[in-house]
């Protein structure tokens, strides 16, 4: 049964539109993907027992861990991993007022800015070689799948704008979206940006099952 969708989107207005059209139509503009910087922050999550956001569900087959801390301790890599999240997520819409620098270990997955995360880098270097092989190793069962032909990506949306269409009586307005697939232990959708969800990679291979999680989204958007 497909979890319900995370009702709170963030707001920060409209979608932006790319400034094209198509025969004078709106345009949608949707991006799949399983990005192995989402993957390796939401490692970093797991291995680290951060709890939030509390409704996002773990990976899977991952160790979660138990970490003796101090509430303030905890509290401070809480902090300290949304802001890290957020910009990994969405980094045009939260951009560091420092540089950023590239976590040890991590390669190309994971920077924090310069100041103000110290906790959260040092807590994460230990577990460098656990979080970037999980996500490369997910990252590259996604790819795999979708060449596959286990999911047709524009087929399942186009559909699911062509019903939303229907049943509101007018084009769909422009729109982006930004769909991560990821391997989570509880199969649903929900939004973990103003302009992205998250959708377990189960669901988004039951072409029924992600038809019918997708209509939400699309009503919310289009």
């Amino acid at each position: 049964m497909t979890a319900p969708v995370k009702p709170n989107r963030p707001s920060r207005g409209p979608p932006p539109y790319n400034g094209r059209m198509v025969a004078g139509a709106p345009e949608w503009v949707v991006r799949e993907d399983a990005s192995p910087s989402v993957l390796a922050a939401l490692a970093v999550r797991q291995l680290l027992g951060i709890r939030s956001p509390d409704e996002l569900p773990p990976l899977r087959n991952l160790p979660a861990a138990s970490v003796a801390r101090s509430d303030q301790e905890q509290s401070a890599l809480e902090r300290q991993w949304r802001e890290f999240w957020a910009l990994t997520v969405e980094p045009l819409a939260h951009p560091s007022p420092v540089p950023l620098d590239l976590v040890d270990g991590f390669g190309l997955l994971a920077a924090l800015p310069t100041t103000g995360f110290d906790e959260l880098r040092d807590a994460m270097m230990p577990h460098a070689g656990t979080a970037v092989a999980y996500a490369d190793s997910a990252h590259s069962r996604y790819r795999s799948d979708a060449a596959a032909g286990a999911r047709v990506s524009y087929r399942a949306y186009a559909g699911a704008i062509a019903e939303h269409e229907r049943r509101v009586g007018r084009r769909a307005h422009s729109f982006e979206l930004n769909v991560q697939v990821l391997p989570l232990a509880q199969r649903g959708v929900w939004w973990i940006g103003s302009l992205t969800i998250a959708v377990t990679d189960g669901l988004r291979g039951d072409v029924v099952a992600f038809d019918a999680a997708i209509h939400p989204i699309i009503a919310e958007l289009a």
